[in-house]
């Protein structure tokens, strides 16, 4: 199978992930830095909860029209032909619905995954949610498996997002009906009319779920520290290289040549940009910590981050206002940003080892 968002799991993520098993040692020593600082963090907590609220909310009616659908098919014996000749209005309402609150789901988790993928006593959710491969990548799969209400299991099929947005964009036929992916009926099967498989949609929307409920409550009792906010800003910034490759093989610059079967729902640049957006507001919070120890260090770095997430914003922009990239533009386009990137991470990787504060291994 190939896959979308699965392919672009940084190997710090996956390691950050793999350390949850034993996340007590990490957050034991990194509320023990807070507490020497007596820094407070208490912005860095408000902006997760926001976001795993927003989160929550939208994923809730993807699961409330999942729903809708399955019972729309059941219906229908499960007769997909028969459905979409006789129900096809109120199906492609259904999905046009979903595909809105995808569309919302999804800058709702970017911004915030600095946060979530750059901590490994939440990096699990971003495994799962957002990144994590399917059961043919052991090192980097996801860590749950899918029950259809017709009793199919389906082993570790991929992250949420993913099987979510090839779902209703029609773009995995893995995970769709056996009908032709026109959902308006106009004759033309074109990316964004996709018509699921209701047992496999049910069951995904299910799960994602569990997982943004999860994720809210674990954000709830989320007590940011020092090593917390420099642990995610170090693993998480430099990652420009993977993103924008995968920004280079989906529809956006490959177009029917594309590999990526995700990204279709908005640009990959568009998620690049909401994920800098969250780590210069983690850096905002640590900057004064930094500025006590070199002040000018502490604003050239803040700098240099608004120099990239102002970098990639425009790139996302002329994109938007119809400017067409090439691969080989991709990959000059992403050398630059990954460039950038290291030499933040490694100024706020310094900055740590000035002040004492544990960059948290994976």
């Amino acid at each position: 199978m190939k896959l979308g968002k699965n392919s672009r799991i940084s190997v710090a993520a996956v390691g950050l992930a793999v350390a949850i098993g034993g996340c007590g040692d990490d957050e034991s020593d990194a509320e023990t830095s807070s507490e020497e600082s007596g820094t407070e963090l208490a912005a860095i907590e408000t902006y997760l909860t926001d976001h795993s609220a927003e989160l929550l909310g939208q994923v809730s009616v993807l699961q409330e029209k999942g729903q809708e659908y399955y019972d729309l098919a059941e219906s229908h014996d499960f007769d997909y032909d028969a459905m979409m000749k006789e129900s096809r209005d109120e199906v492609e309402g259904i999905i046009l619905d979903s595909q809105e609150a995808f569309e919302a789901a999804n800058p709702a988790y970017e911004e915030m995954e600095g946060i979530v993928a750059g901590v490994p006593r939440l990096a699990q959710y971003d495994v799962d949610i957002d990144a994590g491969s399917d059961a043919s990548d052991p090192e980097s799969a996801v860590s749950f498996s899918l029950e259809t209400p017709d009793g199919e299991t389906l082993e570790q099929p991929g992250n949420l997002f993913f099987i979510t947005e090839t779902s209703l964009y029609g773009t995995n036929p893995d995970f769709l009906a056996d009908v032709p992916q026109d959902l308006n009926g106009d004759g033309k099967e074109e990316t964004g009319e996709g018509v699921p498989d209701a047992n496999i949609y049910l069951a995904a929307v299910d799960e994602f779920l569990s997982q943004a409920e999860s994720l809210d409550a674990d954000a709830q009792a989320f007590e940011a520290t020092e090593s917390d906010a420099f642990t995610a800003i170090t693993v998480m910034t430099p990652t420009m290289a993977e993103y924008f490759e995968a920004w280079k093989n989906s529809e956006f610059i490959a177009g029917e040549d594309a590999t990526e079967l995700g990204f279709v729902a908005t640009s990959r640049l568009s998620d690049i940009a909401d994920i800098l957006e969250g780590i210069v507001f983690v850096y905002d919070e640590i900057e004064p910590v930094i500025a006590e120890e070199s002040p000018e260090q502490a604003e050239q770095t803040a700098r240099e981050l608004q120099d990239l997430l102002a970098y990639v914003e425009d790139l996302r922009d002329r994109e938007e206002q119809g400017v067409k990239f090439d691969a080989q533009q991709a990959d000059t386009l992403g050398s630059q940003a990954q460039r950038q990137a290291e030499a933040i991470a490694g100024q706020v990787t310094q900055a740590a080892e000035q002040l004492g504060i544990e960059i948290q291994d994976a």
